[in-house]
């Protein structure tokens, strides 16, 4: 058997690839990071499933921080099993689960051979792109508590939210609607196409004869029925609808054209006076139905419509009367209960802190960036994420009556009827375009009449609707934002509905949160300004600010990392202050310049106030002053850039739940009259975006936080930041990959000349309709003639749409390929 040693070292983990920096631990000849990390390995050594690592090199997860797992009691409970659960009977159950840290194909290739770990798993399949993982499960044979902490030891621990109780996904049965439509109409129109060949080459000698016509005639009927039916169905509805209330919308002259060119042809073949244009009837639903597929075209993968139940986790740790620990899931969490968190982990509900003390960091709820620190005895509200050491709280409110429940509910976050005001230019100029077709319909009818008779009349009148059909106008709009929601998706920005691109375009002034959206707390600036430190006073100063869980102590620590292993003889911490050690008979002090002056003999007035714009931490070793530290949250990468750029050509603002530590620093980039606004709550700021709408201003809104939610909401056009667009952004228009905020003007540039392209593929459609109405008013309108000119004009709108939009992405310097 294979044994296990633990060795001080400097190795790479075989697992996960992290440096062993504390300890190694050394198993069948590979070394280990940690225990979690080397149990997942004798796991998949025992299943027979070490193809893993062959792969991808060191593609485990690490699992020094797994978590407690009586946490995940709760799924134990039949109620919460139910309404997680896609589908349960008495031994099958099946779900989906969300794995955040599903990151190569060795993850995809584990997990969807999970029944060698579990023979309880039927069945389990990954959907990549979604980080998603659908199980079928034997319930006889396993749990699904036993399966999720099975994936908790192989390090794919799954993130289960307090929304999956409340609602269960839906599947969208309107894409698998428009699909069999759109089969139908493609299935008619290429076997009458087929069927009407002969038609095209008008071949009266070829030995088909009237029967054969009739035949052919009467199977093309048959198929364009369904067509008629089914297929057109949702047009025909919506020009109805329009005309009951009184409206025009593009539907209305293309049900025109529809009905008018299936009942010329009934009546062509029925009396044997022509061959019908049914090719062409189908040929344009067909097409018709390819740009509504285009037009309902979203992400699926993400969510643009979230709330603060998928902020919230679906349970929590309880303490009963005994002081047991158990979980709980959170709509069964009651006032008065004792709940256990720990490091990281979300405060459910508003509570009154039991332990001593505890930071908190409220920077996605307030925007405040830095942690606070809650004494004994305080309230501690919902939302807030705890940084350190583990706390116990009581609760005091329902998770459904907590600051961040009524703070998402309050009406003035609800903005729900903005896509609803969205109309595209097609829709616009409908009712004009309406009037007119059939003003041109009925003057040549008229005219066709005084020269011709009553049947030349209704032919050139039918002809007309026919061929001024607006099947190229209604396919231009959605195929030019779809083409550039696909070009906008490949450079990071992923936009909820195509119509939201016109508002984009149409941008006057862009409001930036600060927290989380400028700043990047992981590219933070630190440097020690004073007497140069020695490598032991490095040393020193490295384990000191290493056991404190103050978030500036653990940047100090990480830049100072400790060479020579260190013990404190004592260590004291003030919450919010600083801290006073002693290390190896020296006293080390680190903190704000009134602490310092407390725990030594200097006076405050022999310690400098620094001219440091950002956070300071001032050191003292053995009572002498050495200097401080310089903590500034750093920028992300290219926001100067861009900042400069946009003020360029529009309006600027900074509003931030944050103090101003910072205005300087952007004072740079933002005008100081009225642009730069901190320590705003979150309606505070929602009322902002509302009074720059009144002055007229078209507003873009990017941020990335709950306290975001409500202005995202009301601006024309709301975007969330988030560093990974598959984790939790608040409500918004569209999703922007954090390493894709220095691309936002050419964007907004793009947008602008998307719009642009289609008013050129209206006038290219138009040119397409001119042309087929002088066949038509002249009489000449043949099968041929609408069979080739109609598709003609929407295949070449399509290829126009598609290859503009490449090239101004590209013009722009966005990416058009991946």
């Amino acid at each position: 058997m294979s044994q296990t040693v633990e060795t001080i070292s400097s190795e790479i983990c075989y697992h996960c690839g992290e440096d062993c920096a504390e300890e190694t631990i050394h198993y069948d000849d590979k070394a280990f990071c940690c225990n979690g990390c080397r149990s997942a390995y004798q796991l998949l050594d025992e299943s027979g499933l070490c193809s893993y690592y062959d792969l991808d090199a060191n593609p485990g997860i690490n699992l020094k921080n797994t978590k407690h797992r009586a946490r995940f009691d709760y799924l134990e409970d039949d109620e919460v099993i139910e309404r997680i659960a896609e589908f349960r009977d008495k031994n099958r159950l099946s779900l989906s689960l969300y794995i955040p840290n599903i990151h190569c194909t060795s993850c995809v290739w584990l997990l969807e051979n999970l029944q060698k770990l579990d023979s309880g798993v039927l069945q389990s399949s990954v959907n990549f792109l979604k980080r998603e993982l659908s199980l079928l499960i034997d319930t006889d044979s396993t749990s699904l508590r036993d399966v999720v902490e099975q994936l908790v030891t192989i390090g794919y621990e799954p993130e289960i939210r307090l929304d999956k109780l409340d609602s269960k996904s839906e599947s969208s049965h309107q894409n698998r609607s428009l699909w069999l439509k759109m089969g139908v109409a493609g299935f008619a129109f290429g076997n009458i196409m087929l069927f009407s060949f002969p038609d095209y080459l008008d071949t009266t000698g070829s030995g088909l004869g009237g029967n054969f016509h009739i035949f052919f005639g009467a199977l093309n009927i048959l198929l364009a029925i369904p067509v008629l039916v089914y297929s057109s169905s949702d047009y025909l509805r919506s020009a109805f609808a329009a005309v009951k209330q009184g409206g025009v919308n593009l539907d209305v002259p293309i049900s025109i054209g529809i009905v008018a060119l299936f009942s010329r042809s009934v009546y062509e073949i029925v009396t044997m006076t022509g061959t019908g244009y049914m090719d062409s009837f189908t040929g344009l639903i067909f097409f018709l139905l390819i740009g509504k597929l285009v037009q309902q075209k979203t992400f699926h993968r993400l969510s643009f419509d979230r709330d603060y139940r998928s902020y919230l986790p679906i349970a929590v740790n309880v303490l009963d009367t005994q002081g047991r620990e158990y979980s709980l899931s959170l709509d069964k969490l009651e006032p008065g209960q004792t709940l256990r968190l720990r490091n990281q982990e979300l405060v459910p509900c508003d509570s009154t802190l039991q332990s001593e003390q505890a930071f908190l960091d409220y920077s996605f709820i307030t925007g405040e960036s830095e942690p606070i620190s809650v004494s004994q005895g305080e309230k501690v509200f919902a939302g807030g994420r705890l940084i350190g050491r583990s706390a116990q709280l009581i609760t005091e409110e329902k998770v459904t009556n907590s600051y961040l429940t009524k703070l998402w509910n309050h009406e003035a976050f609800q903005n729900n009827d903005k896509e609803l005001k969205l109309t595209t230019f097609a829709d616009r100029i409908s009712p004009y375009f309406t009037m007119g077709v059939l003003g041109i319909a009925f003057a040549s009818g008229f005219y066709w009449l005084q020269t011709s008779g009553m049947d030349s009349a209704l032919s050139v009148f039918t002809a007309v609707l026919i061929i001024a059909c607006p099947c190229a106008l209604a396919l231009s709009t959605p195929f030019t934002l779809g083409s550039a929601l696909n070009v906008l998706s490949l450079n990071g920005l992923f936009v909820k509905n195509h119509l939201l691109i016109e508002n984009l375009s149409k941008a006057s002034a862009v409001v930036f949160d600060k927290t989380g959206t400028l700043t990047n707390s992981e590219a933070s600036n630190i440097e020690f300004i004073g007497m140069t430190l020695t490598e032991d006073e490095r040393n020193l100063v490295g384990t000191a600010a290493g056991n404190s869980i103050h978030p500036l102590s653990r940047k100090i620590a990480d830049i100072t990392s400790s060479t020579k292993e260190l013990k404190p003889d004592t260590f004291h911490e003030v919450p919010g202050k600083g801290i006073f050690a002693t290390i190896a008979g020296k006293s080390i002090c680190m903190g704000s310049r009134h602490f310092i002056s407390e725990q030594t003999t200097l006076y405050q007035d022999q310690i400098p106030e620094p001219d440091f714009i950002g956070s300071t931490v001032h050191l003292t070793i053995d009572n002498e002053y050495l200097g401080y530290f310089g903590i500034k949250t750093g920028l992300r990468s290219g926001i100067s850039d861009l900042l400069n750029r946009l003020k360029e050509t529009l309006r600027l603002f900074l509003i931030s739940g944050d103090n101003e530590g910072q205005r300087q620093e952007f004072e740079t980039y933002f005008s100081t009259n009225g642009s730069l606004l901190f320590n705003k709550k979150p309606e505070e700021k929602l009322d902002f975006i509302t009074d720059l709408q009144k002055e007229g201003e078209s507003v873009i809104m990017v941020g990335d936080g709950l306290n975001d939610a409500g202005a995202l909401k009301k601006s024309d056009f709301g975007i969330a930041l988030a560093d990974d667009v598959s984790s939790f952004a608040p409500a918004c228009d569209a999703i922007l990959e954090g390493d894709s905020l220095n691309k936002l003007l050419s964007f907004i540039q793009f947008s602008q000349n998307s719009m642009k392209i289609i008013i050129a593929s209206f006038v290219l459609s138009l040119l397409y309709n001119t042309v087929g109405l002088g066949f038509a008013i002249t009489g000449h309108l043949s099968p041929l003639v609408a069979a080739v000119l109609m598709p003609l004009s929407s295949i070449s709108v399509m290829v126009f749409t598609f290859f503009t939009t490449r090239y101004f992405a590209h013009k722009g310097g966005l990416a058009i390929w991946k």
